[in-house]
């Protein structure tokens, strides 16, 4: 069985994960995902790629 988690348990786990996000960093806008991810990389100071893997990580744990 394959089960996918919510983005609000991604976003809680990430948020634990890393003391220094906020709810703030996860706000968006409709059809700017792009724009959260990248200033979630930024924020993470990680690339757009290595914070997709984690998100990744995180759905598969």
């Amino acid at each position: 069985m394959n089960i996918i988690r919510s983005w609000r348990e991604i976003k809680i786990m990430l948020k634990w994960k890393f003391s220094t996000l906020n709810d703030a960093d996860f706000e968006y806008e409709e059809g700017y995902k792009d724009n959260m991810l990248d200033r979630l990389a930024q924020k993470l100071n990680t690339s757009r790629t290595e914070l997709e893997g984690m998100i990744t990580e995180l759905q598969n744990h």
